[in-house]
């Protein structure tokens, strides 16, 4: 069975940094991509970030480029969300999501395009 489980939310004062992971288990063949989305009250889900498995490609939106980083180490099969400089508008439930299948820069933010979710670790920045 397919399993995302998010760890390193928490609450964090503006300008701080949290380092999140994603591990995944149960995969028979390895994901195409990775993605990072968040959801904030009463606002929709929006995409963050991904990575793409076959050569690594990174995406951001433009609301956390330049703050934000995704890595991944193979060997753990976890993939990091990496944030700095943060904001009282980066406070949401941050999810990680799974995806067989191509992704390319003009779809990788689609939540509907993801098959697999984790449950989500919250995130608040606050002072």
């Amino acid at each position: 069975q397919v399993q995302l489980v998010e760890f390193g939310g928490g609450l964090v004062q503006p300008g701080g940094s949290l380092l999140l992971s994603c591990a995944a288990s149960g995969f028979t063949l390895e994901y195409d991509a990775i993605g990072w989305f968040r959801q904030a009250s009463g606002k929709e889900r929006e995409g963050v970030s991904c990575i793409r498995s076959s050569d690594g490609a990174t995406y951001y939106s433009d609301s956390v480029k330049g703050r934000f980083t995704i890595s991944r180490d193979n060997v753990k099969n976890t993939v990091y969300l990496h944030m700095i400089s943060l904001k009282p508008d980066d406070t949401a439930v941050y999810y990680c999501a799974a995806r067989k299948g191509p992704t390319y820069g003009s779809t990788w933010y689609r939540s509907s395009i993801y098959g697999y979710w984790g449950q989500g670790t919250q995130v608040t920045v606050s002072s």
